[in-house]
């Protein structure tokens, strides 16, 4: 197989490229999914793994896979200098170029697909049906769904066990009750998104990276407000997508978990 095979493969399985193209297009946003890093040879197995880290790359290296799957872009914005002494992400391309590990991103793609980050950050937090914020053809961001009732102190509790996280912040009223969820995987959180949810009437508003702005809109709006950290709202998605796609791949595999952010 190779590098564009295995795209192919992805795209085919969870969702295009273009997905983050038209999504880009239509909400002015900027995204580099896709191949990033190419060395032109066969693939021999691939690491599934959240970010480029500089761990995640070592561990491709011990495993000898030499493709990486990443969700955030390996490389986002422009590359001025290679800091191998003072910086982690020069460290991580470094490794891949030197050991020829190639790498593919699938970042708002695989946000916005129909079976996408966004939507298993739904599932795992109790939702099935939704409306969403962001419609697009093929797929859609940010949604507001019902669950079975419960205790803001359960929902956190089912947060930790379903999420591998201890690091879910509640703001608000923490002795409410829940049953009805706004969620957002990744920076989800801005004015429209708050909008959206105080719009739905939602009891608890469910993103990463919040800022106090946002918090303090929602709390004083009566939404109890749960952060979850970045890392943990999207490899729980992340990691079921590798999980329905794992058996199909035509090369050996593994995921690679990163405590340190969850």
């Amino acid at each position: 197989m190779t590098v564009e095979e295995a795209l192919s493969f992805l795209e085919k399985s969870v969702a295009p490229v273009k997905l983050s193209d038209d999504f880009c297009a239509k909400y002015k946003m900027y995204d580099n999914s896709g191949i990033v890093i190419n060395c032109g040879q066969p693939v021999t197995g691939a690491l599934f793994s959240l970010d480029l880290s500089a761990a995640a790359a070592e561990e491709a290296v011990k495993l000898g896979y030499n493709l990486i799957v990443t969700h955030h872009p390996a490389i986002y914005g422009g590359v001025s200098r290679f800091d191998l002494a003072n910086n982690p992400q020069s460290r991580a391309l470094a490794t891949c170029l030197k050991h020829g590990i190639s790498v593919i991103s699938m970042h708002l793609n695989w946000d916005a697909a129909p079976h996408g980050i966004d939507y298993y950050l739904m599932r795992g937090l109790g939702g099935t049906d939704c409306k969403v914020l962001c419609d697009i053809q093929g797929g859609g961001y940010g949604r507001v769904y019902e669950v079975a009732p419960v205790t803001v102190a359960q929902f956190l509790k089912n947060i930790s066990q379903t999420f591998n996280t201890a690091r879910a912040v509640c703001h608000g009223n923490a002795e409410g009750h829940i049953k009805k969820v706004a969620s957002f995987c990744g920076a989800g959180c801005d004015d429209n998104s708050v909008a959206f949810a105080k719009s739905q009437k939602v009891d608890v508003f469910v993103s990463s990276d919040l800022k106090h702005h946002q918090i303090c809109e929602l709390v004083e709006s009566g939404i109890t407000v749960v952060q979850l950290t970045h890392y943990s709202a999207e490899n729980y998605g992340f990691n079921r997508i590798y999980q329905n796609l794992k058996t199909k791949l035509q090369t050996p595999s593994s995921y690679f978990f990163d405590e340190r952010f969850a």
